[in-house]
């Protein structure tokens, strides 16, 4: 009788079966493979397990056998698993959690519709240089970080582009960009505890349609540790980050929680966010001192220089312009495209609106009138009676709105309503909006300075308008229309 202890029997094999052969083998020592302990839901291993039924439900076939529970790659079409012609889920990811269960966390994805990329072109393909051409300098591709501008970029600029994906497989969300956003959120998972290492996620097409969604919701437990990645710096994470480069859409990540679906209270900037202009350029254009006031605003809203004193440096240069200068500028201020259809989809869930302007009083005013706003507030300037001018100066009874005040206005808004900070929410794009945007709920930089979109807590390029701030709520295409039809 063979001993089973003898060397010949202890001595590793790759024959079909042996321990070199087995899955568990590849997936801890090849370097493509997942590192993790346990199912893999790496892009490699998902894309090599079988079809798991739509949703991650659970049939009593998984039930039997725990290997098949593992979520594969997501079916073209979403076929429920059968078991003897009879159609049965006990359970699902988004039924009510367990107690002492790891938190959820939701990933609003946008696709950057407005401009689908091409592949890279080719060394080959470029033109022919001439002994006499120039290394052209450095740069960062359109739409792929908060600026363009090497020289405004606040980092080291970033590597050579990752190739474009979505040219490969769509414009839109597609099958697989969904799975390399999971096998993403997958790896981030390696500093876990070893039973918080396997990802579960639910996902809903929010906007067109689930063929060709422009605007997904993927919800997914466990959150990355803590001590390893705290959640205000998952979004920035240079995975994620290269991710939304490959794939030309951007993420918003929040936690999954009643007030993400059922806030009360959004406060707005209104230059450059709710309207397209700078109010106090316009009004500089008047006097023809645009190009210096113009050129103080940049550096103010860009953190360079403090508000306050930027705004008086400004407002002095306005000396002699006629008091009736809101009237002439109403026709030439734009709101922003979906501005008129966010505030009315807001107001029919019951919001309170507010406007929190650096800018000036009569335009915040009338724009409160134009979108439907409960609250205006904004900088007063002095105007001469017996002149009809402006003198230059701001109104001393009434307080700057600069970044300290744009925050305690949120605070009071939200104290004065019974509404708790969790169910607030906030837009805005230069640097004196950051106070106000890292306190509410939820802090928006709407195509902002590059500054605000390194600091806020989530950031929106790619919108189509701003209507696309809706979804971030939870809601989809058909219940928004229902809203504004309504």
């Amino acid at each position: 009788m063979e001993s089973s202890s003898s060397p010949k029997s202890q001595r590793p094999s790759f024959a079909k079966g042996s321990l070199l052969r087995r899955p568990s083998y590849l997936d801890d020592h090849l370097e493509y493979r997942s590192h993790q302990s346990g199912p893999t839901t790496s892009i490699d291993g998902i894309l090599e397990q079988p079809i798991a039924p739509a949703g991650g439900a659970v049939s009593s076939t998984s039930l039997a056998s725990p290997r098949k529970s593992i979520v594969g790659a997501i079916a073209p079409s979403h076929v429920p698993h059968q078991d003897f012609d009879t159609v049965h889920t006990i359970s699902h990811t988004n039924c009510i959690q367990e107690k002492n269960t790891a938190p959820r966390l939701v990933a609003t994805v946008y696709y950057n519709i407005n401009n689908p990329r091409h592949a890279n072109p080719h060394p080959d393909h470029s033109p022919h240089a001439k002994p006499s051409d120039t290394i052209p300098p450095p740069s960062i591709a359109e739409g792929l970080a908060p600026t363009s501008n090497i020289l405004d970029y606040p980092l080291e600029p970033p590597g050579p582009e990752p190739e474009p994906l979505d040219h490969l497989y769509g414009p839109y969300i597609s099958q697989l960009c969904l799975t390399h956003f999971l096998a993403t959120l997958d790896s981030l998972l390696i500093h876990n505890a070893p039973e918080q290492r396997r990802l579960f996620s639910t996902h809903r097409c929010l906007a067109p349609d689930s063929t060709k969604p422009r605007i997904m919701e993927v919800t997914f437990s466990p959150p990355p540790n803590p001590e390893y990645l705290p959640f205000n710096l998952l979004s920035k994470h240079e995975s994620i980050y290269k991710f939304e480069r490959e794939w030309n859409c951007e993420v918003v990540l929040q936690p999954n929680s009643i007030y993400r679906r059922h806030k009360r209270l959004c406060v707005f900037d209104m230059d450059s966010t709710l309207i397209q202009q700078e109010v106090i350029d316009e009004i500089a254009a008047f006097v023809g001192v645009q190009d210096e006031v113009s050129a103080i605003t940049a550096r103010a809203m860009n953190g360079e220089l403090d508000f306050s004193a930027s705004l008086r440096a400004r407002v002095a240069l306005l000396k002699g312009v006629p008091s009736d200068v809101f009237e002439r500028l109403r026709p030439k201020i734009t709101i922003t495209p979906g501005a008129r259809e966010l505030c009315k989809c807001l107001k029919r869930l019951g919001f309170t609106l507010a406007v929190l302007s650096g800018g000036f009083q009569p335009l915040a005013n009338w724009l409160a009138g134009e979108l439907g706003l409960d609250y205006a507030f904004a900088n007063h300037l002095v105007s001469d009676p017996e002149t009809k001018t402006l003198t230059g100066e701001l109104d001393p009874n009434h307080p700057i709105v600069n970044a300290e005040h744009k925050r305690n206005l949120l605070m009071s808004l939200a104290s004065g309503r019974g509404i708790p900070l969790a169910q607030t929410m906030a837009v805005g794009d230069g640097a004196n909006d950051l106070p106000m945007l890292q306190t509410a709920g939820l802090g928006v930089a709407w195509k902002a300075k590059p500054k605000v979109q390194m600091e806020a807590p989530a950031r929106l390029n790619v919108g189509c308008s701003m209507l696309d701030l809706v979804y971030l709520l939870g809601f989809t295409e058909a219940e928004v229309e229902e809203l504004l039809a309504s």
